[in-house]
């Protein structure tokens, strides 16, 4: 019993030995192994359009725009940072949101959908249930 019983526990480890080197990740496959690649030149244009409008807000707005659309920041959360109601919220982040869309698609250059503007744009942008009016 005791012979059969290793020969079974010998035969497993080389079975998943087996399996182990067969599934184990290569160097190529390595995250840390591959070099650094930077994204294109468009994108870091288009980053930067959007930091200069960014920048360009009234302090107000663009405190109001950092806390909610970037840091992910609740409407409730942002009214007592700023210590105003959560409807000077709503109002100020839909401005900040407006004034840099228009400043970054004028830019750009970028054609927008037929009949869609760009404060059309953010409107359709999706809405936690809690945020809706």
């Amino acid at each position: 019993m005791k012979s059969w019983l290793f020969t079974i526990m010998r035969n497993t480890f080389y079975t998943k030995h087996k399996v182990y080197t067969r599934e184990a990740p290569g160097v190529n496959d390595c995250a840390s192994a591959r070099s650094i690649t930077y994204g294109d030149q468009e994108w870091h244009l288009r980053s930067q359009e959007v930091h200069a409008a960014i920048g360009k807000l009234p302090p107000q707005q663009r405190e109001v725009l950092v806390l909610i659309a970037i840091l992910g920041v609740s409407y409730e959360e942002t009214a007592s940072i700023c210590g105003c109601a959560i409807g000077t919220i709503k109002s100020r982040l839909n401005r900040a949101r407006i004034s840099s869309a228009t400043a970054v698609d004028s830019w750009a250059n970028v054609p927008l959908p037929l009949g869609q503007t760009p404060s059309r744009r953010w409107r359709t942008m999706p809405m936690d249930a809690g945020n809706r009016r």
